[in-house]
């Protein structure tokens, strides 16, 4: 691990000509930056945070770090596409560790277990184990996943083309894709199966995007489950080490990473994206500007009122926001994986009922739905425990942003006893059911905190404290604004919103946005890493 000293961020940046800013250093906007580095391009990144890596970045409180959004990332070894251009970003220097052969375990209601192992074979075979009368229809699943996935090329190609240019080829990009993205997960569920138990085990998954089988489109379930056919991983060391390894790239071409830097607004002049005001009242020229900062954010708070293209605007700003969530941050001491405690992410659902999206809290005996609970400290083979076996855990359930609507504005921890005494209140009803489902690990926690949708704004500064971007559904697909190009000249949107969601279709938007804006060498670029045989 890099030391302090040699971290590429600081406060402030050397006073040059910029060719790219970019707007955000969450996971879109650092591949944006790394690959336009990788160009030659002098990138500035802005961070409003006091550490760069939106969702990826990690913290400290007393004895124990944690991770804010990475738990489990698929395709990242040399065998995958997005693996192999993640290596040459970060020059080799960010490693992966498996989570093992079994990544990921759901338990139900009833006693229903099952576990979705590293290699599709296997997770076939435990799907059949599980419901043997269902194998045509499993099967028909998997078909269905494929073709689901193949067919995105086109649609993610029809992304990059300048707006004119994508309408007019739409019918031929887009048809074999639209057969997925415009049809729900439940409307194929419905039609490959009537067993109510293997739909809500196919659809099991659909919490790595936030909409509900009959809300999100089949193409990002489709591509969520593809992303995991090979197993999850982790960072080692730290997801905090995505963004040291990729910012570094953008460093040692010239740019540079500030933090605390907050940007007021995107100028425009002519038409065309000339640099940023930042809110002390500092201008910074460029010839380029990219938005990672969500798009309804970029539409709704950074271009100036009449700038904005009224048609783009409307057209970005009807998207709903994905879900609101809670994360419960937790410190142990102890063996933890002798109470259950593992590297595999673990569900726990108390109902079979998978539309229930967000836990309603308001009443006081309600608990969650769902509880997706992790460990960090067991992820990182580089974590050492010590004599007082130091160990992480993370629950993170969606809740509804109304609830929390009434703090909005308000300071970060100086929200008033009432917010605490919801935190705390929340706080015991998440452990309650956790405590049902895993008793061995009650007496070895040391430390809890709560983080709410406020939390999440302030720090990452989504649209109604989304955790991924907006929503995953048919209309997302739709929407011929959702693309890294904007109608403002020399002004490029990066980020899950113009990829996917989670920290990889983060990663894929940063792509998708490099690709636009510098088409000719960015292709240039990813040729070899798309055909390694010819590298």
């Amino acid at each position: 691990m890099e030391r302090d000293d040699d971290r590429p961020w600081s406060r402030t940046a050397p006073s040059q000509r910029w060719d790219y800013i970019v707007i955000g250093s969450g996971m879109g906007g650092m591949t944006t930056a790394a690959i336009l580095a990788k160009l030659g391009k002098r990138v500035l990144v802005l961070e409003r945070h006091y550490v760069p890596g939106g969702f990826t970045h990690s913290f400290k409180r007393k004895r124990w770090h944690w991770d804010v959004g990475v738990h489990a990332i698929g395709e990242v070894t040399e065998k995958a596409l997005l693996g192999r251009i993640l290596g040459d970003l970060t020059g080799g220097r960010l490693k992966w560790a498996s989570l093992g052969a079994e990544y990921e375990h759901f338990h139900y209601p009833d006693g229903f277990d099952i576990s979705f192992p590293d290699n599709r074979r296997q997770y076939k075979e435990n799907l059949y184990e599980a419901f043997p009368d269902e194998r045509e229809a499993i099967d028909r699943y998997f078909s269905e996943v494929r073709h689901a996935v193949s067919a995105m090329w086109g649609y993610y190609a029809s992304r990059v083309l300048p707006e004119g240019l994508a309408t007019a080829l739409s019918p031929l990009t887009l048809r074999a894709s639209s057969r997925y993205t415009d049809r729900t997960l439940r409307s194929v569920l419905d039609e490959i199966t009537t067993n109510p138990r293997l739909k809500v085990v196919l659809a099991g998954q659909w919490g790595y995007y936030g909409s509900p089988p009959s809300q999100g489109s089949f193409a990002i379930h489709a591509s969520v489950v593809h992303h995991f056919l090979h197993g999850a991983y982790y960072p080692v060391g730290g997801a905090g080490n995505i963004a040291r390894t990729m910012l570094r790239t953008v460093a040692d071409a010239g740019g540079w990473t500030r933090i605390r830097a907050e940007v007021d607004h995107i100028l425009i002049e002519d038409g065309a994206a000339v640099g940023v005001r930042m809110k002390d009242g500092e201008e910074i020229r460029a010839d380029w500007v990219v938005s990672a900062a969500n798009a309804r954010v970029t539409v709704s708070q950074l271009v100036p009122p009449e700038a904005r293209p009224a048609e783009w605007a409307a057209a970005v700003n009807s998207m709903p926001p994905s879900p609101a969530h809670v994360c419960l941050y937790m410190g142990f001491e102890g063996d933890i994986t002798r109470a259950g405690a593992g590297a595999a992410n673990q569900w726990f659902w108390e109902t079979w009922d998978t539309e229930l999206t967000a836990w309603d809290f308001t009443s006081p005996d309600s608990l969650p739905p769902l509880l997706y609970t992790s460990y960090p400290s067991l992820k990182d083979p580089s974590h050492d425990p010590g004599p007082s076996m130091l160990h992480t855990g993370e629950i993170v359930t969606f809740v509804p942003y109304e609830s929390f609507a009434k703090w909005r504005g308000s300071a970060w921890m100086k929200r008033g006893p009432e917010y605490e005494a919801l935190k705390a209140d929340l706080t015991a009803r998440m452990l309650k059911i956790f405590f049902k489902h895993r008793p061995g690990l009650e007496p070895m926690l040391r430390h809890a905190e709560l983080s709410t949708p406020l939390t999440t704004e302030h720090f990452a500064n989504p649209a109604a404290g989304a955790i991924y971007g907006v929503v995953s559904t048919p209309d997302r697909y739709r929407n011929p604004w959702l693309r890294p190009r904007t109608p403002i000249r020399n002004l490029f949107l990066s980020g899950c919103d113009v990829g996917s969601a989670g920290v990889m279709g983060a990663f894929a938007g940063g792509l998708l946005s490099a690709v636009a804006a510098e088409p000719t060498a960015a292709l240039r670029y990813l040729r070899p890493l798309a055909m390694p045989s010819r590298r």
